[in-house]
Order: structure tokens, then sequence, then C-alpha cells
């Protein structure tokens, strides 16, 4: 952080600048989140106003998550470089201007291009945002309840979208892309006024090699993963992608070995708790991506619930994590993350499982409402300790780093996730969308969901052995050491 502006984070109480850094960075976070949520249920109204294929239309969301998960690696990276501060800014301007072209044009390709443009600002903005955070607030339980604050944002934030989103479609889909250009240019000027100048702590040239092969097998393995259930995960055309995408990543991580100034550093894999982290987000986000789907399916097309009836079905999870959030970070400091992840974890299989249960004459409060609880209680206590444990112990220059791999993880989980559960489901309904045969593909396809949930069980629980045995061997050494004494 520059010498010029200091925030201090060592009294329990925060100054009104301080908490305004925090608000400004959550906001935009939780406006991306908002904006990937608000255009999915819009999707009819763009297709009959502007006339796009199946094929196109599931491109307007597509093209956001290609831009996203595709370069969130280089945009965390970019923040360490070239300064947090300075990227947030140009970032959050570039989606503003995204979002209102969104709203004004009336062809389908210009549409995907700003769809995909919005995805790429999105994904600076975030790990640029979340190392804003962890190098203003100092690591400990200030840090942590920072974090968790930031945490709503980012999951009430689809949530709201959801919501939001049914309401403005009744008015004309083009709201849905032009509500988020005033938030956005709010926080805008909120961001130039309170985020201080932070100068890149690193030092020598920039790793172009690198950046062009990590950004271009990032993006062509997320291009391969979105279109593999559209034209079959054994067509020519999925498998030369995934070929061609290693291949570049391979690349890519034999650059870096070599590069002087790598713009992944490959040893810092070798932290256990980020790697946890990174995989446990995965599995997670990959399990909640695929049921969420399924769910918006089954309310709609075999319950016949409207668009904002199955977004106010989601309410419930929304509220927990909204209100609980702000308060797990005594529960975190106390129990650690390993530990708070594992119940989190738990509570989403636990969730899934009992949605095995649903039929055509299925109850919101008997056969819903008991997942949904139990989603917004696991995302309580996941979501935050999932980004407390993948920053830990990291530096401040690799910070950026640190929050570009654990969205990237995420957002390829999700992809991952969404499109097995899709083939999944298909394939047991036959491609039919009538309640019977929706109904044929929903069991296995939520099984898929619990299965991918129970391997972030699996990462939690490796996450809590180490954990007791680092007790162990500090409950160990504190008597020899003050025998020693």
């Amino acid at each position: 952080m520059s010498s010029s502006v200091q925030l201090s984070t060592s009294s329990t109480r925060w100054d009104a600048r301080l908490w305004g850094v925090l608000l400004t960075v959550s906001v935009v976070v939780g406006l991306d989140a908002l904006d990937v949520s608000m255009v999915a249920v819009a999707l009819p109204s763009i297709q009959a106003d502007i006339g796009l294929s199946t094929g196109a239309l599931q491109w307007i969301i597509s093209a956001y998550v290609l831009g996203y998960g595709g370069l969130l690696l280089l945009g965390g990276r970019t923040a360490d470089l070239l300064g947090r501060r300075r990227v947030f800014l140009v970032a959050v301007a570039v989606f503003a201007l995204a979002s209102l072209l969104g709203g004004l044009v009336d062809d389908g390709a210009l549409l995907i291009a700003t769809r995909f443009i919005k995805g790429l600002a999105a994904a600076f903005t975030a790990p640029a945002a979340l190392s804003i955070i962890t190098t203003t607030f100092h690591e400990g339980p200030a840090r942590n309840r920072a974090i968790s604050i930031f945490a709503v944002f980012g999951a009430s934030g689809y949530s709201a979208g959801l919501v939001f989103s049914g309401l403005l479609t009744e008015v004309g889909w083009r709201w849905t892309f032009l509500l988020p250009v005033p938030i956005a240019i709010a926080a805008l000027v909120a961001a130039i006024k309170l985020i201080p100048s932070y100068e890149p702590q690193t030092g020598g040239g920039y790793d172009f090699p690198g950046a062009i092969t990590g950004a271009a097998g990032s993006l062509l393995l997320v291009f391969a993963v979105v279109e593999a259930p559209e034209i079959g995960w054994a067509a020519p055309r999925t498998l030369i992608s995934f070929a061609l995408a290693l291949a570049l990543l391979a690349t890519f991580v034999f650059i870096e070995k070599r590069s002087k100034h790598p713009l992944l550093r490959l040893g810092i894999l070798r932290s256990g708790p980020l790697a946890r982290a990174n995989l446990g987000g995965a599995t997670f986000f990959g399990a909640y991506i695929g049921f969420q789907f399924v769910v918006m399916l089954y309310l709609q097309n075999v319950l016949h619930w409207s668009a904002l009836q199955t977004a106010l079905g989601f309410l419930p999870a929304a509220l927990i994590v909204a209100f609980g959030s702000p308060r797990i970070e005594p529960l975190i400091d106390r129990l650690g993350t390993p530990r708070t992840i594992l119940a989190g974890v738990v509570a989403h299989v636990i969730g899934y499982a009992l949605f095995l249960r649903i039929d055509e004459s299925s109850s919101y409060a008997g056969s819903v409402l008991p997942s949904m609880i139990l989603l917004g209680i696991g995302f309580m206590l996941a979501f935050s300790s999932l980004n407390i444990q993948a920053t830990n112990g990291i530096s401040d220059d690799e910070q950026g780093l640190a929050g570009g791999l654990l969205n990237t993880s995420i957002q390829v989980g999700g992809a991952i996730g969404l499109a097995v559960v899709t083939a999944v489901l298909t394939g047991n309904s036959g491609g039919a969308t009538g309640p019977a045969a929706l109904l044929n593909g929903l069991a296995p396809a939520l099984t898929v969901v619990t299965g991918i949930a129970v391997i972030s069980v699996l990462v939690a629980l490796s996450g809590v052995v180490g954990l007791r045995k680092a007790e162990a061997r500090s409950a160990i050494a504190e008597p020899e050491y003050a025998a020693a004494e």
C-alpha cells in the first residue's frame, strides 16, 4: 500500500473510510453476481424480441462465463503487477459501458459480444476486489470479518438478481442490462475517492508468453466445457478443443517454470490450505450450480411456477446468507476454516439428498424449503471460509493471484458441474421438457449433484485431519518449550 494513504485496521472499530472501501468493492462483486442471474430469467423475452435461435440464446449466458472463467487468473495477477486500484477502476468502467451497450443493441451477435466483455471485466474486478480487502485488513479477525461481509454481497447478489429479473422482465428485458449501469457508475465514483493507491511490490517485467498461453488455454477449456452438452462430449470439435486447451495449458506450465517473472508462481500451489480451498470451491459450486439448474426446471416445468415465484423460492437461502454471513467471523476464529467449511459442505450434501424425495405433487414447505434452509446454512459457513483459507498466509504481492485462482476454480467447477448435470438430465429425460420426462431425469441428475458434493466433503475432511495433526504437534511442542525455559 502506498505511504500516502494508510487505512488502519488495528482498532476494533473501523472508521468511515475503511467501511467505504469494503462496501465499494463488495458492491461491485455483488453486481457481478447479480448480473449473471438477472439475465437468465429474461432469456425467453430476449429470444422473442431479437429472434435468436436456442443455440445462440444460450451464449448470452455462456459468453459471460467464458470471459469470466477464462481470464480470472490473468485478471488476478494483473492486479498484483499493475496495481489493484488501477485495474479495479478500469474494469468497473468497462463493465458499466458494456452494460449500457447491451441494453441498447438490437443485434444478437453484438448482444453476445457485450456479455463476453462484461465477463472479461468481472474477471479483473473480482480478484482485484478480494486482494484490496486482504491487503487492507490484517490477517486474523479483522480480515475474517471483512471477507464475511464481502461474501454476503457475492452470494446475495446472485439471489437478488433472480428476484429483480422477474420484476424487470415484466417491464422489458433491456432493463435487466441497464439496471447495473448506475450502480457501477456510483461504485466507480466511490472507488476513485476512497480506495488508496497500491504500488505493485513485484519488480521486473511482465510474463507476456505466459499471459497469452494461460489465457488462451483457460478460455478454450471453458469454451469446450460450455459447448460439450450441446454438441456432444465425444464430438470431434469437443475433443479437439479439449486437446488444444490441454496443450496450451501444458505450454503455460512449461513457460512458468522457466520465467524470471512468472504470471503464476507454481510454488504457490504447494500451499495445502490454498489447494484445498480451490478444489473444495470447485466441487462446492459445481454441485450447487447443477442443483440450481435442476430446481429451476422442476419448479417451472413440473410445479408450473412463474419465474418470479421460482426466484422467491430461493429467497430463504439468500436471507440466511445475508443475515448470517456478517456474523460468522467469531465462529471461524474459534473453529478454524477447515471445520466451518466441513460443516457447510455437509449441510449441502444433506440438502441435496433430501431433494431426492420430490415428485409431481411435492409441496414447497415439505420438500423444497428444508433443502433451501440447508443450502443457506451451508453457504453461510463455507463461502466466507473458503475465501479466507485461500488467502491466509499468502504474501501481499500475490493476493490477487490467490483470489484469481479461487475464483477460477469456482467458475470452472460451476461450468463443469452444470455441463455434467445437464448431460445426465437430458440423457435420462430423452431431451423432452414435459413434467413426466423431466421427473425421469431429475433423480439421476440430483444423484450426480449429491455425488459432487460428497467430493467436497472429502476435501474438507482432509483439511480437518491436517488441522488436528497440527494442533497435536503444537500441544506436544508447548510443554517442551516450557520445560526448556
